[in-house]
């Protein structure tokens, strides 16, 4: 099994808390997140930078863009590769689950949130920061307090 997910959706699994742009996705986006929560199964996750396996349940997916409003798919490009960059990561290369998270906890802490993901609708939750503290509280061994 290979999962898809765009850049900065690797983000969006670790602080997700049922929030979403409709009820059918937060189903199915519900299903990734515990899927890559799972620290039972390792996987293969393409990692790419465009419409991905979260995307296709997503109300404001047009034919090959994000479609919620104007500049929203070039805002969520942006991000995409910011954090591939960020991370060092092949656009549309495949990397086990596992590598991932470890690499997340590793060189991303929560206030890098505020560069990566600037001008998410989702950031003034908190959420995401919260959950990249988490991971790197487990994996990295590294705390970080969450600043609101």
């Amino acid at each position: 099994m290979t999962m898809v997910l765009r850049g900065h959706h690797l983000l969006c699994v670790q602080g997700f808390q049922g929030m979403g742009y409709s009820p059918g996705f937060v189903k199915e986006f519900s299903k990734i997140v515990e899927k890559i929560r799972d620290e039972e199964k390792d996987f293969s996750v393409q990692v790419i930078a465009g419409l991905d396996d979260a995307c296709q349940h997503c109300p404001n997916k047009g034919e090959n863009k994000c479609e919620a409003d104007m500049g929203s798919n070039e805002h969520v490009l942006i991000m995409d590769l910011r954090v591939i960059s960020h991370l060092g990561l092949i656009e549309g290369a495949a990397y086990p689950k596992s590598y991932l998270l470890e690499l997340i906890a590793k060189e991303i802490t929560p206030d890098d949130l505020d560069h990566l993901c600037s001008n998410c609708s989702w950031l003034k939750f908190n959420v995401c920061k919260e959950g990249i503290a988490k991971l790197n509280e487990k994996y990295a061994k590294r705390k970080y307090p969450v600043k609101s």
